[in-house]
């Protein structure tokens, strides 16, 4: 059963049980009332008929049976005349005098001694209160019985219950129209809801709830969208892993399939003009230079492997002898570059592991080397920071445009590829650094302008002053 029946049903039942409970209470709570008023008229009566008839038999100085029953007779009430029922009987129930009972009655073989008692006579349709008590004489014991008729009390219930029952009818009605309205108005976010989750089923991650009010349903739209949120931002980085992980094949494929064609080629040559010793020398150094190709690219493949799997030992270590150490190595290649590379590193330690930053600052420089065309500068700076320390390469070379600048550490991406094929890269390089300053704890970031050069910036734990 859906859940807007659900409300329909139980707002129904429950409004239909409590009014039914109530009435009934109320109209049987009215009817037991006017019952005991009736009973205590009628027992008021009894005594009032005893103790006058008691007196009389004592004015009468005759305490028997024969001047009760003359009292009796003197002061009853004809049948077809309105006046107070009652009768002298015997302990055989036989009437004595008075009135016929108008119903069978077993109350005066229940009573004891001078005990008074009452009971709702029914015959037929109509009802009567019934009230007895032993008197005794000098002759014996008889009973003194009076009775009043209580038929109106149940004609009057009857007669409530069914107007009772036309105003339930009514409030059903009623109850139902406004059960309707209150199931609507509950269930219809849930039902947008429930559209909204097979719209996304459907694939359309862009559906959102209208969240109003701070109640349950209200949460649970506060919920559906916070969900929404994250699976579309999982599904859109698992489309753009995808997407990385396509180029990065495509990417991959065309890098091995140019250096092992030229291969391919020239040993072909070789084999097929092995009397010419310069073809021989070229041909030889052309498949040495992308052998070589191949195993850096190799080489590169088996770090990104490596440093996903394994982790790295962070050590306190003094920058400034740490970048003075490479730009050492690296100032050879730029002095035949005809570029300059100045180095200033601010006294202060990091948590790094100096075999992969070693790798990571050549990388970074290399990088600058090629983005500059002729004469340049590169700037190799440490700075020091309050919490942590940060190496900055800096070149005036080309620049990098912003829409490369956000995948430029993605594997085999390069942005100029041309430019970086003929120099020996394979778009490796900032992938496996971005890889090595994440296990250092660190960050690396990117600044460029195109036509005026570039800055990278590698932010590391650690930071404190250098006391040697």
């Amino acid at each position: 059963m859906r859940l807007f029946w659900k409300l329909f049903c139980s707002m129904v039942t429950v409004t239909v049980l409590a009014c039914s409970i109530s009435g009934f209470l109320l109209i049987d709570g009215q009817f037991r009332t006017g019952l005991d008023a009736r009973a205590e008229a009628v027992t008021l009566e009894h005594t009032l008929l005893r103790r006058t008839l008691l007196r009389e038999l004592r004015f009468s100085q005759d305490f028997d049976r024969a001047a009760a029953i003359q009292l009796a007779e003197s002061a009853a009430v004809p049948e077809d005349r309105d006046g107070i029922r009652f009768r002298l009987s015997d302990s055989e129930g036989q009437t004595l005098a008075g009135s016929r009972l108008p119903a069978e009655s077993g109350l005066t073989s229940s009573l004891q001694s001078d005990q008074l008692g009452w009971e709702l006579l029914r015959k037929g349709e109509r009802a009567y209160l019934h009230a007895a008590s032993p008197i005794t004489l000098d002759d014996g014991t008889i009973y003194l019985e009076n009775w009043r008729e209580a038929g109106d009390l149940f004609d009057a219930r009857q007669t409530q219950y069914a107007v009772f029952s036309y105003l339930m009818l009514g409030l059903i009605l009623a109850a139902a129209l406004a059960a309707l309205a209150v199931s609507a108005w509950i269930s219809r976010p849930l039902r947008r809801l429930s559209e909204a989750a097979r719209q996304m089923a459907g694939g359309d991650l862009s559906q959102r709830m209208e969240v109003r009010g701070d109640d349950e349903i209200g949460q649970l739209s506060r919920d559906f969208d916070q969900m929404a949120d994250q699976l579309q931002r999982h599904m859109q980085e698992l489309t753009d892993a995808a997407r990385r992980q396509e180029d990065f094949l495509h990417s991959f494929a065309h890098e091995t399939k140019t250096p092992l064609t030229s291969i391919i080629g020239y040993a072909e040559l070789l084999l097929s003009r092995p009397a010419r010793p310069e073809l021989v020398q070229e041909s030889a150094s052309n498949i040495f230079r992308e052998g070589r190709r191949l195993e850096r690219l190799s080489h590169k493949l088996l770090d990104m492997v490596v440093l996903e799997r394994e982790g790295a030992i962070l050590r306190p270590t003094e920058m400034t002898d740490f970048l003075e150490q490479v730009s050492d190595v690296f100032r050879p290649a730029l002095e035949h570059a005809d570029i300059r590379l100045e180095t200033h590193a601010e006294p202060g330690t990091a948590d790094i592991e100096p075999d992969l930053m070693e790798s990571v600052c050549l990388n970074l420089l290399d990088n600058a080397r090629k983005a500059i065309t002729g004469e340049g500068l590169i700037r190799f700076e440490g700075i020091r920071l309050d919490d942590g320390y940060c190496i900055q390469v800096t070149d005036d070379g080309r620049g990098i445009s912003p829409e490369d600048i956000e995948r430029i550490t993605e594997p085999f991406y390069m942005a100029d590829k041309s430019r970086s094929r003929a120099q020996g890269g394979a778009g490796l390089g900032l992938a496996v650094c971005q890889r090595i300053v994440a296990l250092h704890g660190g960050t690396l970031g990117f600044k460029s302008e195109l036509g005026r050069g570039t800055c990278v910036s590698v932010r590391l734990k650690g930071g404190a002053a250098w006391n040697a």
